[in-house]
């Protein structure tokens, strides 16, 4: 009989390395390897050489009040953010009337604040429709006027941070539905219907946008007739409709090829129509699939508004334009653009953050 095994306990181990909290995102983020270690302290190493100075030029010598005496005094040592203090209304705001610039603010306000309900899943209700016809119509009123005791403004002096988001939201908000029936249109059985859609879709994604702003703007009133008059800002806007659609539909067809055959073929199986089919099953399922290609879309349309300063309108860049045509402060520009490019960033970073959350909400159904 064998002599029994005694009983020697293991040493106690270390506990784990936490797998959450910031030390673990930095430890599997930034030094998960020899590569990312080098990576992050180089550009650490960067960051220590040009943010001190950088800070120092932006914040530590510059000047903050609009004393044109001051920042040619400055000479360039430090940011003459007095040029934004002078300049502000007229960057945000271009050419509308200077003791009218509270409606634009308004507006742009209304229409902000209707995105920001949108953009609530709690929300997402049939009196939301209403919501954005109450918006734009408040939209509008404030800044032509003509009623209520409001001075009229012609569209042409409408400028600055409220023409870029009305042409970002009437580009996207027309274009989505537009370019959903293109999408089906080029896939559809019926010959003459795809070749239509398909001709459409490659002959305007062919053609740069500043040529269709041209086209909208120049070349759109010759074909009208005698005594009919479109107004500029509607053919810019129809124009970029137009434009964005085509890309729409290229999004949202690949969103229907990566749906697997098997879905029409269970809504073939429960007896649903063609449209019902595409209402109930498919498109959900496609829309959700292209989110970073809707804002994709949607960031581009954004910063393209800027174009329209080719036809003389002037959106948040065109308006910047209109305010170093001071010979006075015309050799600040550079923080003209920082502080509309501040304003870009602020904008995009928002949708980018917010299309990432929706993604991940709305794709819970693809994940096991």
């Amino acid at each position: 009989m064998t002599a029994p095994i005694p009983f020697v306990p293991l040493p106690a181990r270390a506990p784990p390395r936490a797998a959450s909290g910031l030390l673990a995102w930095v430890r599997r983020h930034l030094f998960g390897s020899p590569g990312n270690a080098l990576t992050t302290l180089a550009l650490a190493g960067l960051a220590a050489y040009a943010l001190p100075p950088a800070l120092r030029w932006l914040v530590g010598s510059a000047v903050w009040h609009p004393d044109y005496a001051a920042c040619r005094a400055l000479d360039h040592a430090g940011a003459c953010w007095g040029f934004v203090a002078e300049k502000w209304r007229l960057i945000l705001f271009g050419r509308y009337p200077f003791a009218e610039q509270w409606r634009p603010l308004a507006a742009t306000a209304i229409v902000v604040a209707a995105l920001v309900v949108t953009a609530i899943p709690a929300c997402w209700r049939r009196w939301l429709g209403g919501v954005w016809v109450l918006a734009l119509a408040s939209f509008f009123v404030l800044m032509s006027g003509g009623i209520l005791g409001l001075a009229r403004v012609d569209t042409g002096l409408w400028g600055g941070l409220p023409l870029t988001v009305l042409l970002t939201l009437v580009g996207m908000g027309a274009s989505i539905p537009i370019g959903i029936l293109l999408a089906l249109a080029r896939r559809s059985e019926l010959p003459l219907l795809r070749a239509l859609a398909t001709l459409y879709i490659e002959l305007v994604r062919g053609v740069p946008l500043i040529t269709v702003l041209f086209t909208a703007s120049f070349v759109f009133p010759l074909l009208l007739p005698q005594g009919m008059r479109v107004d500029v800002l509607t053919r810019i806007a129809l124009g970029i409709v137009l434009f964005q659609a085509a890309y729409m539909a290229e999004v949202v067809r690949g969103g229907l090829q990566a749906l697997p055959k098997g879905q029409y073929e269970a809504a073939a199986a429960l007896g649903l129509s063609w449209w019902r089919t595409q209402q109930k099953v498919i498109l959900p399922q496609a829309l959700t699939l292209v989110i970073p290609g809707f804002v994709n879309s949607l960031l581009s349309t954004f910063m393209d508004t800027s174009l329209v300063t080719v036809v003389s309108m002037y959106d948040l860049t065109g308006a910047l334009r209109l305010a170093l045509g001071d010979a006075q402060w015309r050799s600040f520009f550079l923080e003209g653009y920082l502080f509309i490019a501040l304003i870009y960033f602020a904008c995009c970073f928002a949708m980018s953050r917010y299309s990432h959350w929706l993604e991940h909400r709305l794709n819970r159904w693809t994940r096991r």
